[in-house]
């Protein structure tokens, strides 16, 4: 058996993932988000990559303000709930099996009078399509990271976004696998990094389609 060196700092960052709730400030407000690794695993956890991008969209580094926003794989809703606090309208989406905990998360931390702007509604990548119209904003935190979704989540990308459409993806780049993601985007869309956090390995990546004369 292969001895492991003692990384306090790996075992601290593991053992938040077991804690049941987790606490931020965004927007002035007070963000209490459940966890439930036991039951749900990746889904039900925050990772660097949406807290690094809640902190983007919390700077200005795009105006939500009257958009339409959609979060792809939301897990516990983190960055849409941001958003919505962020003057946006969000649909905030993940698989089914997912939906109830991400539902609690949203309905506990979204004021009152924001709720009727945000909707939590079942996205399985690649599937049922044609129930989402193009939105102004698409994100995503920590999306990229199966293979074997890539292609479904390409297209769920392209369906749901216009040559007007900001794609912001922020994720660690822990494989190569990942950067084949990022090159089969740039068949379709100009993508830049418009932010790296050394502190936690988290990129920002922000893509539009490509279409004659329009730059990032």
């Amino acid at each position: 058996m292969a001895l492991v060196p003692y990384d306090e700092t790996v075992l601290n960052g593991l053992k938040r993932f077991h804690n049941s709730s987790a606490s931020y400030t965004f927007a002035n407000h007070t963000i209490q988000i459940k966890q439930n690794w036991k039951e749900l695993g990746v889904a039900a956890v925050v990772w660097d990559a949406a807290i690094v991008l809640c902190m983007y969209l919390e700077a200005g580094g795009i105006n939500l303000n009257g958009r339409s926003v959609i979060e792809l794989g939301a897990g516990t809703g983190l960055v849409g709930i941001v958003a919505a606090l962020l003057g946006a309208e969000v649909t905030v989406t993940d698989r089914e099996v997912a939906l109830e905990f991400l539902n609690t998360n949203v309905h506990d931390n979204v004021p009152e009078d924001l709720l009727p702007k945000v909707s939590v509604k079942p996205l399985t990548w690649g599937k049922g399509l044609e129930d989402f119209s193009p939105f102004d904003v698409i994100v995503g935190a920590d999306i990229i990271y199966l293979e074997e979704t890539f292609q479904d989540l390409l297209n769920t990308i392209l369906h749901l976004g216009t040559e007007n459409t900001v794609i912001l993806l922020s994720c660690k780049l822990r494989y190569q696998r990942d950067h084949h993601f990022l090159d089969m985007m740039k068949q379709h869309f100009s993508v830049v990094e418009v932010l790296y956090d050394q502190k936690v390995d988290v990129h920002i990546y922000k893509a539009m389609k490509i279409c004659h004369g329009k730059e990032l």
